[in-house]
């Protein structure tokens, strides 16, 4: 393919906690090798407008201080595009982008639709004879990338939901029990149930007491079993516990959606608040719901170690790879190495796994409402470890917030 020199970086999708610490890494992995680095304003937005920046180079203090803040540094998009048989227009404008800037190689950094349009771009470019590098570097917090033990992202998501499970159901168990009460947190989760089922890993710490229920959208189930279920838990303890998908189904249709956005995005939301006004209706329960929503995804203060140095590795070898030239339409995929007990990297085709989903397997789901220990195993090594957050005046996080 030719030596590599020019790269350009977008952030594609819904953000993670760690996506910043990717784009940590390819900074630093371009300004090690010598390489000039651009970056998309808002994803493929800024691709196909031409809206590229060059990246200065940042110093070590810098680059840390970007991998620990939140939200996508360069902004990002939904845009998924065409076949390029049925509307080879944005193919067009992408390439005359490129060729202007004179860019070598692009690296996607995006979930399940991003990776797709990783191996579209690779596929259209060596369609046209075009000398251009493509690769996906990946994220999402739903945990729903095949091709990878975890995706960067999850791990962090999942901490939060799970710490902060924790901390609502002490606080709930503090009071007498003066009637039936009940905690419902609805996390996101569209298809797949990866982060409700995190939830699981609280009874590391409760018990046999939280969380009671946990609905995803792969169980199958019924409402009078939920509430027997929940009576239980409530006459054993005085009060229910419940963690649910956004996208639970109940006789194949969701619990609750908000609506349908301009680009037919059904936008999901509210199967907290069913299950919770079912629990006050039929069962008497004063009922809290929580729906944690942006927050599971933002919060940068507390990430997993693992997943932040994972999404840094992720990013370097990305660029490592393009400066290779040897590897192009595919994606960075996490294995799991078990005689060292850490992580290494595999290329993967990203035309196999583009927008497909792995789901949350059968064999971890336990009926009724319950997720199996044994999916602890797989999840508990991603939670490990408390970076150092770094922190300003008055004790806030110091956020990265130079305008690059």
């Amino acid at each position: 393919m030719g030596a590599i020199r020019r790269i350009v970086y977008a952030q594609s999708g819904g953000m993670t906690a760690v996506i910043n610490a990717s784009a940590a890494g390819v900074i630093a992995e371009a300004q090690r090798r010598g390489l000039t680095l651009f970056a998309a304003r808002y994803g493929m937005h800024g691709l196909l407008a031409g809206d590229l920046i060059a990246v200065p180079p940042l110093s070590a203090e810098q680059l840390q201080r970007l991998s620990h803040t939140p939200g996508g540094i360069f902004g990002t998009a939904r845009r998924d595009l065409p076949d390029p048989e049925i509307d080879a227009t944005p193919y067009d404008l992408l390439f005359q982008v490129l060729a202007h800037y004179d860019i070598d190689a692009l690296l996607y950094n995006g979930g399940n639709g991003s990776i797709a349009t990783v191996a579209q771009i690779d596929r259209e470019a060596k369609r046209r004879g075009i000398p251009l590098t493509v690769i996906g570097i990946p994220k999402t917090i739903d945990n729903d990338l095949e091709g990878t033990h975890f995706s960067p992202g999850y791990p962090s998501a999942a901490r939060y939901l799970i710490t902060s499970f924790l901390e609502a159901s002490l606080d709930l168990a503090s009071f007498p029990a003066k009637g039936a009460r009940a905690f419902v947190m609805e996390t996101m989760g569209r298809n797949a149930g990866w982060l409700a089922a995190a939830v699981k890993a609280a009874s590391a710490v409760l018990a046999d007491e939280g969380p009671h229920l946990i609905v995803l959208p792969e169980m199958r189930w019924d409402k009078t079993a939920l509430l027997a279920a929940a009576d239980a838990a409530i006459a054993r303890t005085g009060y229910c516990t419940v963690v649910v998908a956004e996208g639970a189904t109940l006789d194949g249709e969701p619990l609750a959606y908000q609506g349908v956005e301009k680009r037919r995005y059904v936008q999901l939301g509210g199967a907290g608040s069913v299950i919770g006004g079912w629990l006050r209706d039929a069962l008497g329960a004063k009922v809290h719901v929580a729906v944690p929503d942006y927050l599971q995804r933002a919060a940068a203060h507390w990430v997993s170690a693992v997943d932040h140095r994972v999404a840094w590795q992720v990013g370097e070898t990305a660029v490592a790879w393009a400066d290779e030239g040897t590897r192009s339409g595919v994606m960075v995929g996490v294995v799991r190495d078990p005689a060292t007990s850490g992580w290494r990297m595999e290329a993967v085709d990203a035309a196999t796994v583009g927008n497909r989903e792995r789901r949350f397997p059968a064999s971890w789901i336990a009926a009724p409402f319950q997720v199996d220990s044994a999916f602890l195993d797989y999840l508990l090594p991603l939670l490990e470890g408390c970076p150092q957050i770094p922190c300003g005046a008055h004790g806030l996080p110091d956020f990265f917030r130079s305008p690059l």
